[in-house]
């Protein structure tokens, strides 16, 4: 005879293990285990609602976002159900601020009052009034303002260029109206963070691009991509085929240059994204046609660029360096005159060995050809003669023994 099972009051199988697992039930559900938001974060979410000139966004945190937005010129405004790609802008006391990518939200919103636009953190358009002590005096809604020279810019190198032009804003201090402080920083901060998401989803290691050289330091030069603000540093070895002292010797402050992606990485919450030059395409490989242009027993004027314990390191061309090896004028008439080589002296060398693959040149002395065997005669001689002596010893030794 079976054993029943147990029921409960609604006639369910009561031996069945509960599901009092709240993970379970969460993903059992469909819903998103919440998650913590931060500044600068980027994600898709659900109109829940619309009121005024707000829409609330589901985050799928138990706190849904506020989102202010301007209503396009035809009466454009989200509505309930659109699924919208948003920023977060601000998550202060339980509210999570965003704003939407590229369209309406915050940017362009025209707050009520500098306390509104505080508050909400909505960018408000100022005027760059003068340049004084440690900053900017910035005329915002008739409002005179202060901007921190920090503020203004990534960098500043001259003040007076931002003096009459207008930007957008965040009121980052504000007083009943008797203290107040924007800063543009943080606005390009939130920009740049988009810009480099959108840059590391979609571009590929190796791919080409163009951009402008606008910082230059002696460890190389920083390219500002065309169309999406995206920066990055260019390697000083990374700047020429050629050994380079400074990268001023390659390109100039606003040069348009062509690039190559090399890597992006990450480094304490901040993207590096470096680029090389010479990779690009815009700079020409020297080793191309070096076997055309300099064949096997070519003699060519260089400089001295290195002197090692094992030979000289001679400067051919531009991209082009070559070993003289101290074994090739060691035991030369002249050995002397290559021994007292310093950095910078003209030489003259032979072209010996060309491998286009590990991209060496070896040289030689000019006058020595490669296929010049006279010093094979020479070493086969001096045996010949040692070989006789030596047998002519031996021939006398032998006789002393047989006396």
């Amino acid at each position: 005879m079976s054993k029943k099972k147990p029921v409960d009051l609604f006639g369910d199988d009561a031996s069945a293990k509960p599901q009092n697992d709240f993970d379970a039930l969460l993903n059992s559900s469909g819903v998103r285990a919440a998650r913590s938001l931060s500044p600068g974060d980027r994600f898709r979410g659900e109109v829940l609602a619309v009121s005024g000139q707000e829409a609330f966004i589901s985050t799928g945190t138990p706190t849904d976002a506020v989102m202010p937005f301007a209503v396009g010129p035809n009466g454009e405004k989200p509505k309930a159900g659109d699924q919208l790609e948003v920023t977060v802008i601000r998550v202060r006391e339980g509210e999570i601020l965003v704003r939407e990518v590229g369209g309406r939200g915050g940017v362009g919103v025209e707050a009520d009052s500098l306390e509104d636009a505080f508050d909400m953190e909505l960018p408000v358009e100022g005027l760059v009034t003068e340049a004084i002590k440690g900053g900017f005096r910035v005329k915002v809604q008739g409002v005179s303002a202060f901007c921190p020279i920090s503020q203004i810019d990534r960098r500043c190198d001259n003040p007076a260029d931002y003096v009459g032009r207008k930007f957008e804003f965040i009121v980052t201090k504000f007083d009943k109206g008797r203290d107040l402080v924007v800063s543009r920083r943080k606005i390009l901060d939130q920009e740049q963070a988009l810009a480099e998401g959108d840059f590391q989803d979609k571009a590929q290691i190796g791919e080409i691009f163009t951009g402008e050289i606008f910082r230059i330091e002696k460890y190389g030069a920083f390219v500002r991509l065309e169309g999406g603000g995206i920066e990055g540093l260019i390697p000083i070895s990374e700047m020429s085929f050629s050994r380079i002292r400074h990268p001023q010797e390659v390109v100039n402050l606003g040069e348009k240059v062509q690039v190559k992606l090399m890597a992006i990485k990450e480094d304490e919450g901040r993207m590096k994204i470096s680029f090389s030059l010479k990779e690009g395409g815009g700079v020409d490989d020297p080793w191309e046609n070096l076997e055309s242009s300099y064949p096997v027993g070519t003699v060519v004027d260089g400089t001295v660029e290195n002197k090692e314990a094992f030979g000289i390191f001679v400067r051919v061309a531009v991209g082009v360096t070559g070993l003289l090896p101290r074994s090739a004028w060691r035991d030369s008439v002249d050995g002397k005159e290559y021994e007292n080589k310093h950095r910078g002296d003209a030489i003259k060398v032979r072209v010996a060995f060309v491998d286009l693959a590990q991209r060496k040149l070896t040289l030689g002395l000019p006058g020595l050809d490669d296929d010049d065997q006279s010093w094979r005669t020479h070493q086969t001689a001096a045996a010949a003669t040692a070989g006789k002596s030596f047998g002519t010893l031996g021939d006398l030794l032998k006789g002393a023994k047989g006396k």
